[in-house]
């Protein structure tokens, strides 16, 4: 009866601490949904980026192997500002900002364009660059000289990209790419007819390959603007406020416009 009645207080006690652990437990996946976003990231002293890596010269490694390109400037000039150290995560466009939402990333720094449906979606900085969207053929085709033109053209992008749905919404087939180096390959090979792109990367890709026999054939309507995407939530604004700051601060001393010369070439910070 004696050993029946210790068997009992273990067991109710065993029970009480799998509910208090449970319960702590709870209480720290709360705190932490609710904690602000830049409080969190002085405390862990570092600041996550995701970026594809393989879209020269935005982000991309160097001959050395070394992850560089001018988002990857402007993300270690925010984590600056911060007083922590970027940590650069890369990996596929269709999966980057999944991992925002998801909270893997604390910022995407990958040239992404501020889009209606994407501001519905995502806190947005301050824009920090203008992409000129170029139409881009292989330097014999005349046919495509118009965005009418592109009305039953197979066309090549990463998918959800804001060249994909440019062209999309043009009426050309688009096919999913991963990368940059394939998108060209496929146009070079004439498996494509065209591809959206932003102006300064087909100028990095013919500077990095003059035998390339393509050009572009027409510009896009209006310049696109470039923008930080946050997960939309009350606790990121106090880090959304932190880069437009950064952004402001890089703009009035003149550092931005320098930065878009040493990758680009040309200065892109400022609104055509």
């Amino acid at each position: 009866m004696l050993a029946s009645a210790v068997l009992l207080a273990a067991t109710l006690t065993g029970c009480g601490e799998d509910a208090k652990t449970k319960t702590e437990t709870a209480a720290k996946a709360a705190q932490a949904r609710t904690q602000d976003l830049l409080e969190t990231i002085k405390s862990r002293g570092t600041i996550t980026i995701a970026m594809e890596g393989t879209w020269s010269p935005w982000t991309y490694h160097d001959k050395d192997g070394k992850l560089t390109g001018f988002d990857v400037a402007i993300g270690e000039r925010i984590a600056q500002k911060i007083g922590v150290k970027a940590q650069f995560i890369e990996g596929k466009w269709d999966g980057l900002l999944a991992g925002l939402d998801a909270g893997r990333y604390d910022l995407m720094i990958n040239g992404v364009g501020i889009t209606k449906e994407r501001s519905q979606a995502y806190s947005f900085s301050d824009p920090y660059a203008y992409d000129r969207v170029a139409v881009i053929v292989n330097d014999d085709r005349a046919d495509i000289k118009t965005m009418q033109d592109l009305k039953g053209k197979t066309t090549a992008n990463t998918i959800s990209s804001t060249y994909a749905l440019a062209a999309e919404e043009a009426g050309a087939k688009v096919i999913g790419v991963d990368d940059l180096n394939q998108t060209f390959e496929l146009l070079r090979s004439r498996r494509i007819d065209a591809t959206l792109n932003s102006e300064v990367t087909y100028l990095d890709y013919t500077k990095a390959h003059p035998d390339a026999k393509i050009k572009i054939a027409l510009y896009t309507p209006q310049a696109g603007e470039i923008g930080i995407p946050l997960k939309k939530s009350p606790q990121t604004e106090s880090l959304r406020k932190v880069v437009n700051d950064t952004i402001a601060e890089l703009r009035t001393s003149g550092e931005l416009g320098k930065i878009s010369v040493q990758f680009f070439g040309i200065d892109i910070t400022k609104q055509p």
